[in-house]
């Protein structure tokens, strides 16, 4: 059972988001005959589906070649696709106007290691299909919510009429669901009023861009497995952490994408990641975490052996200062300096959720959905700051952005599309559902493994017309505190999750030194104080990337806050350890 249970780990995120619906019960009946768990929730249980896959699968990929009459995959969708625009029709039922087929497969290595031992290794290999069938027209069809369509397991052997039998069935059951979706949607519009009616999906043009697979170029991770042990193991050295785990996660995905209006495509990319997280708790109970990742295209990309364990060393250094730093004041009020790596987390939080230009529930009549639904054409940064977000760019500053794609998960090719300008919002980002004021896709449309797309970005930059070197951009804070008094101002090198500082630093008027602090968050850091109290930025961008649900990047330069407000946490404080660690050499004391 554990030997299955670390298997389905690693995709379980992509699963877990799959409503139980629309995965085919007969693949469930048939899949589920080669393994029995229990005790798992409905994520388990899409887990567990994946993994009856997985157990008949060989864990080794076999090649694929890069010349698409050879791919078994591309040969079904194409002569299903075929096969039911032409007979996929119910007696007294309309035929669909738009069918979907979406493959995805995944090829993924995972390792973790926990204060200097192995405490999970595997290897999946799978193929996930989500079936997409509209019924009704582009103006109003049977999209209802967000489980449109059905995602089903494919063979992986590459025999085309086993795969081709998993999208004939697929297909039935999505074009069932779409004309009794249709009958529930006209049904409630009957009882609704919406001002501006918008398209309930996008034309878009054909397009066929068939691009080389990826794959693993080597399939021997062990020296990678033992770095982690390594780094893991220098918990040693701080006989007062309460955590320090290592990871790795490489992977090659493999998408396909065809469409009833024309399009068919094929891209594949590789994915390094390796990562290093502790945590330690304060004599006052204080929990603190840190943490750092490393990511690439190519293994080649990531740290040497020597600059990840002295990486791992400088984190284990921090933790040690942070032990030991005093808590911020009660409460602090005045300018506040974020680094480039912090200004990443402000801009994924505050400026990306509210340029995605998502179609609101049915019936609403608001534009999308984020806090700048009505703000289209309004100021909603300071004049002198421009956002755009730009897929088709693989680098800025010379460092690698990973939201590059050519074409995403709807069809539409990637396009740069400039959402800020001067501070003013003047676009969205917007796939194939349309809303108000946009009524065609600008390439966003994008989806993890089976899920259903919607709108995301590739890579989202932040500009300014009137930067200041980073180090003048510290005299400013500096000069700012001294015009008001403040005996010092506040430094953020680097934020955590809910807009919280992990490495904080008062910077002292009357010297600039800096001290580390602990325990600070924010009271005001929202859209309004980044509308109302950025001042100004620095000259270099860092680059912040994330792989959930989509890989994407921000990048941005530092930014300076004139006033913000910082109090003293007020979560409740971890009991401490009852008593001490064990010894790190034998004994039992």
């Amino acid at each position: 059972m554990n030997r299955h249970f670390h298997l389905i780990r690693s995709l379980s995120s992509i699963l877990c988001s799959i409503p139980f619906s629309l995965l085919g019960g007969a693949a469930l009946q048939r899949c589920g005959k080669r393994l029995r768990l229990s005790g798992f929730s409905r994520c388990g249980t899409l887990a567990r589906l994946l993994a009856a896959l997985i157990s008949c699968c060989a864990l080794t990929a076999p090649a694929i070649a890069a010349d698409s009459s050879n791919d078994a995959v591309l040969r079904a969708l194409r002569e299903e696709m075929d096969r039911s625009q032409v007979h996929l029709k119910l007696a007294n039922v309309a035929a669909p106007y738009y069918i979907e087929y979406r493959v995805t497969e995944i090829d993924q290595f995972d390792a973790s290691t926990v204060f200097g031992a192995l405490r999970s290794q595997q290897r999946v290999h799978g193929r996930l299909l989500r079936v997409v069938v509209r019924v009704g027209d582009y103006k109003q069809d049977s999209f209802f919510g967000t489980g449109e369509g059905t995602i089903d397991l494919i063979p992986f052997d590459d025999d085309v009429y086993a795969i081709r039998h998993r999208i004939w069935l697929a297909t039935d059951r999505a074009y069932k669901a779409a004309t009794e979706a249709l009958s529930a949607k006209q049904a409630a519009l009957k009882q609704l009023k919406v001002d501006e009616p918008t398209d309930d999906f996008a034309k878009a043009s054909p397009v066929e861009s068939i691009e080389p697979v990826a794959q693993f170029t080597s399939t021997d991770f062990t020296s990678w497995v033992h770095l982690l042990e390594e780094a893991s193991a220098q918990y040693r050295t701080d006989k007062e952490l309460e955590n320090l785990e290592a990871s790795v996660r490489f992977s090659v995905e493999n998408r396909y994408f065809l469409n009833s209006e024309g399009t068919v495509a094929r891209s594949g990319h590789a994915h390094y990641a390796i990562s290093i997280a502790g945590s330690t708790q304060a004599s006052d109970g204080m929990l603190l975490h840190r943490s750092h990742a490393d990511q690439g295209n190519d293994l080649k990309e990531l740290p040497t052996r020597e600059a990840f364990l002295k990486r791992t060393a400088q984190m284990l250094g921090t933790l040690k200062l942070l032990r030991d730093a005093p808590v911020v004041d009660e409460e602090y009020r005045g300018p506040v300096l974020f680094s480039n790596d912090a200004a990443g987390t402000i801009v994924s939080d505050l400026i990306e959720p509210n340029v995605l230009g998502r179609k609101p529930k049915l019936g609403e009549n608001a534009r999308t959905t984020g806090s700048w639904s009505s703000s289209y054409k309004s100021r909603v940064l300071p004049d002198f700051i421009s956002v755009y977000d730009d897929p088709t760019i693989s680098a800025i500053s010379g460092q690698p952005l990973f939201g590059k794609y050519s074409l995403d998960d709807e069809g539409v090719k990637a396009q740069r599309v400039s959402l800020v300008e001067k501070g003013q919002l003047i676009s969205y980002l917007v796939g194939r559902q349309p809303i108000r004021d946009f009524p065609a896709s600008n390439g966003h449309g994008r989806a993890a493994a089976g899920a259903a797309p919607s709108p995301h970005p590739g890579n989202l930059i932040l500009q300014s017309t009137a930067p200041l070197p980073d180090a003048d951009l510290k005299k400013k804070l500096i000069e700012i505190c001294k015009n008001r008094d403040l005996p010092y101002c506040l430094y953020v090198e680097t934020m955590g999750p809910r807009l919280e500082p992990r490495l904080l630093y008062r910077v002292w008027t009357k010297d600039g030194h800096e001290e580390l602090v602990r325990g600070g968050v924010f009271g005001d850091l929202d859209t309004r104080s980044l509308r109302n109290e950025l001042v100004s930025t620095g000259t270099t961008p860092a680059v912040d990337s994330r792989s959930e649900p989509v890989w994407s990047s921000v990048a941005t330069p530092a930014l300076l806050f004139d006033e913000l407000q910082v109090k003293r946490t007020q979560a409740t404080k971890q009991k401490l350890p009852e008593y001490p660690a064990p010894a790190l050499t034998g004994g039992t004391e």
